[in-house]
């Protein structure tokens, strides 16, 4: 495997089948630079979720193996994983049932042993770092879904993990509840974490990602740079579409125009407005 102070997760000929026969990974392999926002598309069935309940050791390898810094996952590590890993569901209800915000985001730390002082100290700082401190004797039923996984994120921060995963983080939020989500993510990247996101959001993807891994089949159909998004047949294989923003920059090229890229974003589209383009032959 690769040098664990440059990949701070590795994933090396990954299957698994479920109980009832479905195969839902098929000899995946990848690898997670440390402190990189990864995006994982792929379709529904792809394997996103399988794979992330692998990444923290709730599911084990069946054929292939996980090594998260430097330590491969099985039944002797995988405790010590899912302190590393913390692994955020798409419903928030899957993860709250304390009585209130402060007793859900303290379970964690509580199960490891600490010291009540170090639990105080622990929650009061995960609350802080996802802008919920003045929910915290709320009850986490009475909140709205942005509340929610904004506590959901927190319990697991609670247990300081180094790579922090989400499955479908932004699914079901309003464009205010998603972008403050997202503001959320971009300040725990700047603090350090190594963030992977499973999303059908290929727009969300483009904006906020390093780097992108796009699943097909249980298998890893293309990862690389952003722009891998823009690339159209790609995309239309992997039952995926490009970024709206690189749709009419496609289709502007059709009609006869061309710039040296197709854009990711807005912001990269504006840029590109403000450049002559040049004639397509």
């Amino acid at each position: 495997m690769a040098n664990a102070d440059l990949y701070i997760l590795e994933v090396e000929g990954l299957s698994y089948r479920y109980p009832d026969g479905t195969l839902a990974l098929d000899g995946l392999s990848l690898k997670v630079r440390k402190g990189s926002r990864v995006a994982l598309l792929g379709p529904n069935g792809a394997g996103k979720t399988t794979l992330l309940l692998h990444l923290n050791g709730l599911l084990l390898p069946q054929q292939g193996r996980v090594v998260v810094m430097g330590r491969e996952i099985n039944r002797a590590t995988s405790r010590w994983a899912k302190a590393q890993v913390g692994l955020v569901f798409q419903d928030p209800d899957d993860q709250l049932f304390a009585p209130s915000v402060w007793d859900d985001v303290a379970f964690g730390p509580a199960n490891l042993g600490l010291a009540p002082e170090e639990i105080r100290a622990r929650v009061a700082a995960a609350l802080e770092a996802v802008g919920i401190t003045d929910l915290a004797g709320r009850a986490p039923h009475n909140l709205s879904l942005g509340q929610k996984k904004r506590v959901a994120i927190a319990g697991v921060l609670a247990m300081q993990p180094e790579i922090l995963v989400l499955d479908e983080p932004t699914a079901f939020l309003d464009p205010a509840g998603q972008a403050d989500l997202l503001e959320v993510l971009d300040r725990l990247h700047r603090q350090g974490h190594t963030l992977i996101m499973a999303t059908h959001d290929v727009d969300t993807a483009a904006a906020w990602a390093d780097e992108v891994v796009i699943l097909a089949a249980g298998k890893v159909a293309a990862a690389g740079p952003p722009h891998l998004l823009t690339e159209e047949d790609l995309m239309r294989r992997c039952r995926l579409r490009p970024p709206l923003i690189s749709q009419l920059f496609a289709l502007l090229r059709r009609r006869g125009l061309a710039w040296e890229k197709l854009p990711l974003t807005v912001e990269e589209a504006a840029e590109l407005l403000l450049v002559e383009p040049r004639p397509t032959s």
